[in-house]
């Protein structure tokens, strides 16, 4: 699973893709107990003084709605066509060491996906909680197009959370083709949204708009700790 992890990074440094389309590889793990503390201050040692290019690296726990014993997960993110960090600025050793002191705190290393953002609004920083939703869509086309008229249309709603919607495209959990992800304060933030979205007749018809869709998993993230 080392050399998995650091074929990953290796790839994500030196990707070469066409386009500005923002990409991303997450790698889920199930830590030791009582250990969040040291992994991330590990976390904060390796990347504290990397300069990210167009992209970052983040830390999360993985709260309700896991179901395969992952407890927390890294995701990196970059443009793609652009080198997410220089090519000196986190050397092979580096890497290394990183993965050799995260290795004393994880009793396992879970699934690991990559994919594309199709859409993506930037929230606030103190919005931490996020709520993922994995799903199967018949046509991304027009999910994304019916995703991005809910959002315009409930843009005040959304001010200051991050949205998005993306693809999975290697390593698809559960047979999952898309994810879509909301930010917020806390869990009852998120239902106090949802409550006054399914009130309002608008957006139940917008939702239906965006075509069949399958509910595979969703799942609860905490941000711990993000570097861009």
């Amino acid at each position: 699973m080392k050399k998995v992890l650091i074929t990953i990074v290796v790839a994500l440094f030196a990707c070469q893709l066409s386009g500005q389309t923002m990409a991303y590889s997450a790698v889920e793990f199930k830590a030791k107990p009582h250990t969040q503390k040291d992994l991330l201050e590990i976390f904060n040692r390796t990347f504290d003084s990397v300069a990210m290019n167009q992209g970052g690296v983040s830390l999360e726990r993985i709260g309700n709605g896991r179901t395969n014993g992952a407890t927390h997960r890294m995701v990196w993110f970059w443009t793609m066509g652009e080198d997410l960090m220089a090519e000196d600025a986190m050397s092979d050793d580096k890497a290394d060491l990183l993965w050799s002191r995260m290795a004393n705190y994880i009793e396992e290393w879970q699934t690991s996906y990559s994919g594309r953002v199709s859409s993506w609004q930037a929230g606030k920083e103190e919005n931490k909680t996020v709520h993922i939703w994995d799903i199967k869509i018949e046509d991304p086309n027009v999910f994304k197009a019916g995703h991005d008229k809910i959002v315009d249309t409930f843009k005040e709603d959304f001010e200051g959370r991050s949205v998005g919607f993306g693809t999975y495209d290697f390593g698809r959990p559960n047979g999952a083709t898309h994810w879509i992800a909301l930010s917020g304060k806390n869990k009852e933030d998120h239902m106090m949204l949802y409550q006054k979205f399914w009130s309002n007749k608008t957006f139940v018809k917008l939702i239906k708009e965006r075509g069949p869709v399958e509910n595979v998993k969703d799942y609860e993230l905490r941000i711990l700790k993000q570097f861009q």
